[in-house]
């Protein structure tokens, strides 16, 4: 009662299409839902992703939950995450996907979610790291640790939404540094970003933590373009 008495007087909107949601539904409407474009890399084991770093950097598995299709619903969704303040969306998504990982052998191993970080200047900017929530919900649902002071950016670079496919290969600034390599020696890390296209930003992220003792790296993002 006290539910539908807030949601007459603050009524949650649908983060996709901005529907007044039902009392049954979170974050997204029903219909959105099912709209959303899921990839199921890691139900069906597709080594899409996979392949983007084939004989560059070894992992052991991948998977983004989402498709990203320049103005889809992916989009949109996204976009409200890291433009609009909706936080919210990634604590939906990393909900999503974690309780689908969490049914997944392959992933039963990860001792630590670590998430791509933002370099200083930009979090004061933006105030939150976009996959915060998302990787947190992962490590919850995986019931193992979320660490965010591990890796840490260098360098402040500009937004990848303006750069080119191949002005993102050729990125050289994109450095990153481990805190502390003895916390994360001989573990299997899970990496969680929002979206994966040319790995580039990943991949820097990657030989950083494979500078430790005999880590083990697998990713998982919201999308993948």
């Amino acid at each position: 009662m006290i539910s539908s008495l807030i949601n007459l007087f603050f009524p949650k909107a649908c983060f996709c299409c901005t529907t007044y949601l039902k009392d049954n539904e979170s974050y997204v409407c029903t219909v959105c839902r099912h709209k959303l474009p899921v990839t199921n890399f890691h139900i069906n084991n597709d080594q899409t992703i996979a392949s983007i770093f084939y004989g560059r950097s070894k992992i052991e598995n991948a998977t983004a939950l989402l498709r990203f299709e320049k103005k889809g619903i992916a989009q949109k969704l996204i976009h409200q995450l890291k433009y609009k303040g909706q936080e919210r969306v990634g604590t939906f998504l990393g909900e999503w996907l974690g309780e689908e990982l969490a049914m997944r052998p392959n992933f039963q191993d990860i001792d630590l979610v670590i998430p791509v970080p933002l370099h200083k200047k930009k979090l004061r900017q933006r105030g939150y790291n976009q996959v915060d929530k998302f990787g947190r919900e992962i490590a919850n649902a995986l019931k193992i640790d979320y660490v965010d002071n591990l890796l840490l950016k260098e360098t402040n670079t500009i937004s990848q939404v303006t750069k080119k496919r191949l002005a993102r290969w050729s990125n050289t600034n994109e450095l990153y540094r481990i805190s502390s390599k003895d916390e994360i020696a001989n573990k299997h890390i899970l990496i969680v970003d929002d979206i994966i296209t040319t790995g580039a930003t990943l991949e820097a992220c990657i030989q950083e933590l494979n500078t430790a003792k005999n880590v083990k790296i697998s990713i998982a993002t919201m999308a993948i373009a």
